[in-house]
């Protein structure tokens, strides 16, 4: 069954990111410059896309480069002119976020972390708090406005589900049992895409052991396992969503490793195992260490759709649709009614495509 994955801790992983990005405020103080782009007569600067595009490219083992990296700072830039087009929206609605919200959301963003910890983070970027907070007040400046003028006018109703069941009923019927996993891994060598909220890295296998233990004893102690997973797990693609992987048929269990394959078989939903050793098939060494959570399991059949589990899965995918289609529509609407000059786009046609 294709039932999305609804990530409860998706927010926090989303507002983490925060600090992979420079400050999106477009109003440069500098006031000199090259002008990038203009929306509504604010000037964009070089000074912003190079900042953004400098924390967006940092820890990459390969950086951008010819029209690779004129394409992401095309990008950038695009990305930066519907940012400024929401503000202006946002002036007009009255809905630019207050002092108060920032700070709250502020935070709750350091909640997780020591002041040291959330200080060196921000230098490790090469942002200021200003900047973070600046570019915190643009993106819930953002939501608002979209939160009004496309998310709250989406309805799905009961007849929509109905009618996406019967169009699509064989996406409910699973044809074998689905697990739904959950895992915090730590590798034993070094690793620089590690991207969890504590930026915590073992670095070789006596620290791997030594922290897969420790998470293991507050597991036992009753730490939340989502929670640990966002601060310490050194998997960059799960870490941000607590550790979530979503439903995998078991038939995919046959094609993990051997252990990770029996730790799950013993366990009952809600359950997770303890430290489990992944070892390379090819060179037998030691690569790390994984907790794995069956957080449900699901068994073969057909799901009616009186099921609340199927309802809220078409639900959610229904209004994602629709969500994301009306922010299109709504974000052309805004542009044609913007007065936009796009310097840099119009500079590499001018130069028939070679870098800028």
């Amino acid at each position: 069954m294709k039932i999305r994955c609804m990530q409860a801790r998706i927010l926090a992983g989303v507002l983490a990111g925060l600090f992979l990005a420079a400050s999106l405020g477009c109003n440069s103080k500098s006031g000199n410059g090259e002008v990038m782009a203009s929306v509504d007569g604010r000037k964009i600067y070089r000074a912003d896309i190079d900042k953004y595009y400098q924390n967006q490219t940092a820890g990459s083992d390969q950086q951008p480069s010819g029209e690779q990296a004129t394409s992401l700072r095309l990008s950038i830039l695009r990305e930066l002119i519907d940012n400024e087009i929401l503000m202006h929206r946002a002036e007009k609605l009255g809905l630019l976020a207050t002092d108060e919200e920032v700070e709250s959301k502020l935070n709750e963003i350091k909640s997780p972390f020591t002041k040291e910890e959330f200080d060196a983070r921000l230098k490790q970027k090469n942002i200021t708090l200003d900047d973070f907070k600046r570019d915190l007040r643009r993106s819930l400046t953002v939501d608002k406005v979209l939160n009004k003028e496309v998310t709250s006018k989406i309805s799905v109703t009961d007849q929509d589900i109905s009618n996406y069941y019967t169009a699509h009923k064989a996406e409910f019927n699973l044809i074998e049992p689905q697990y739904h996993l959950a895992q915090i891994l730590v590798s034993a060598a070094p690793n620089t895409q590690v991207r969890n909220l504590k930026n915590d890295k073992a670095q070789n296998e006596a620290e791997a052991r030594k922290k897969i233990q420790m998470l293991s004893n507050r597991l036992d102690s009753g730490d939340d396992f989502g929670t640990l997973a966002m601060n310490y797990s050194e998997d960059p693609e799960t870490s941000g969503n607590g550790g979530d992987l979503g439903f995998a048929p078991e038939s995919s269990l046959r094609n993990t490793d051997p252990n990770t394959r029996d730790a799950v078989e013993k366990l009952k939903p809600g359950q997770y195992s303890a430290p489990i050793p992944l070892v390379s098939p090819m060179t037998k060494q030691l690569m790390g260490f994984r907790i794995v959570k069956l957080l449900a399991k699901e068994m073969a059949g057909q799901r009616d759709m009186a099921d609340p589990r199927v309802k809220q899965a078409i639900r959610a995918q229904l209004q994602d649709r629709r969500e994301q289609l009306l922010k299109g529509a709504y974000y052309e609407v805004l542009r044609n009614q913007s007065k936009i000059e796009n310097f840099y786009a119009q500079k590499i046609i001018e130069g028939n495509g070679v870098p800028q």
